[in-house]
């Protein structure tokens, strides 16, 4: 992994983030576990470690610099666990709930968290409009991501249950997503856009965040 390690100093670098020899391990290992994992089932499309380093870890690790330092996170969605384990990788004292709805995805996750021995996060096999009508769930988090997730009017409808009074949602976006941004959702939300760059593959991102009124 001595690649990925170099690949990810770069684009840390380049985000002026600095990371700790044990967050560097943790990334790591997470990345391992993906390439071991992704040759027996299709967790990302992205086979060259370049590629992943920069368009999955580095993405997230950007996306996490916005984050207002909720004390509850869930992530929508997670796949191979982005953002969500780098998000928890830089900040240890994260309560994280990945959900997805594809059983070996969340057997995946699960796996992680136990490799990497991480506490206080976990995996759920589950649809998201169900987990609205979960007390176990429902209005219980500080913040809500999602990355790629097709549309933000959607997003912030099955979000917007698992919020407390007080909550926001990020959405990992590419460059044109304000585009996404309605009339309907400036009503209901305080929106804000936060522009981060991938270094070395020149790819552009943002942050959709949306503060609950």
């Amino acid at each position: 992994m001595k690649k990925f390690n170099k690949y990810l100093e770069v684009g840390a670098d380049a985000l002026g983030l600095a990371l700790s020899s044990q967050q560097v391990q943790l990334l790591a290992g997470h990345a391992r576990e993906l390439m071991l994992w992704n040759k027996k089932m299709n967790l990302t499309a992205i086979t060259d470690i370049r590629l992943v380093a920069y368009k999955h870890f580095v993405d997230a690790l950007g996306a996490s610099t916005f984050l207002e330092q909720p004390a509850r996170l869930m992530d929508i969605g997670s796949g191979a666990g982005f953002p969500a384990v780098p998000m928890k990788i830089m900040y240890p004292d994260l309560d994280v709930t990945m959900v997805d709805s594809v059983r070996k995805k969340v057997s995946f996750l699960n796996h992680v968290v136990r490799t990497l021995k991480l506490d206080n996060i976990r995996a759920v096999h589950a649809r998201v409009e169900d987990l609205a009508r979960d007390p176990g769930h429902a209005h219980l988090y500080d913040a809500v991501t999602a990355r790629g997730f097709a549309d933000l009017s959607k997003l912030a409808k099955l979000a917007r249950p698992m919020l407390g009074s007080w909550g926001t949602i990020y959405a990992l976006k590419g460059e044109s997503a304000t585009e996404e941004i309605t009339p309907e959702l400036e009503n209901q939300f305080l929106i804000t856009q936060k522009s981060y760059s991938l270094p070395v593959v020149n790819a552009q991102r943002a942050v959709i965040i949306l503060k609950t009124r």
